[in-house]
């Protein structure tokens, strides 16, 4: 696959320094602050703020990358919605999974009703240029009315019993909640949601189904892929 790394010009720092603290960040649950004292514990001088404005410039980019290798969406959707406040205010976090547990989307939204579920499934067919042979939700009676609507001819089972791999998929996201003391905005929200969905899940397979040195092989293969959409490839480890 060729190549489609961010540029990196006029950046003082070298490109491994850049996606490590990416990585940091979009990975675990830390700080800007915390990620700064970790770079410094190696040898490399950076402060918050610019590790900061690069979550925000490169983040994105990276999940893009990442998403762009990744193999074809499942068959079978899962969706889900839930409810976070955001600066005081009850917002609605949509989410969609495929069988395999991968963020197919997310978006954030004001509302639950039927067009804000048309929105989100119009939105998930133009992102994965796919039609699913089988979409799983809970009972909200608003993903019925917008499956009718916008894809009839796919199956659709509601029952909040089957729809266990939508609601797990939230856990990591209420993990960063609470790290971050929740968003400040809804911009900020879909902003960071979006990065963190694609690069969080890249570093998550399925660790209890996977033997010690099967998982070990697997991130190995992962943190390659890394490399190759950071554009890190080549470049010789800081100190």
């Amino acid at each position: 696959m060729r190549s489609t790394s961010p540029s990196y010009r006029g950046h003082r720092y070298p490109v491994e320094v850049i996606s490590q603290c990416v990585w940091l960040y979009f990975r675990f649950p830390l700080s800007f602050r915390e990620v700064e004292e970790l770079m410094l514990q190696r040898g490399v001088i950076v402060s918050y703020e610019t590790v900061r404005r690069w979550c925000v410039k490169f983040g994105q980019a990276y999940a893009n990358g990442l998403r762009r290798r990744r193999p074809r969406p499942g068959e079978k959707w899962h969706l889900d919605e839930v409810f976070v406040r955001i600066n005081g205010e009850p917002k609605y976090l949509w989410r969609a999974v495929d069988q395999d547990g991968n963020v197919l989307d997310i978006l954030v939204q004001n509302r639950r009703d039927t067009a804000a579920a048309k929105r989100f499934f119009r939105r998930l067919m133009k992102k994965t240029r796919a039609v699913p042979r089988l979409v799983v939700t809970d009972k909200l009676r608003s993903y019925g009315a917008a499956h009718r609507e916008v894809m009839p001819s796919v199956e659709h089972r509601s029952h909040k019993g089957l729809n266990n791999r939508a609601e797990n998929s939230h856990q990591p996201t209420r993990q960063r909640e609470r790290a971050m003391k929740g968003f400040r905005s809804v911009g900020a929200a879909q902003r960071f949601l979006s990065a963190f969905s694609g690069i969080s899940t890249h570093f998550r397979p399925h660790r209890h189904l996977l033997a010690a040195p099967d998982h070990r092989a697997e991130m190995t293969i992962r943190f390659a892929i890394w490399d190759h959409v950071t554009g890190a490839v080549g470049v010789a480890a800081t100190a």
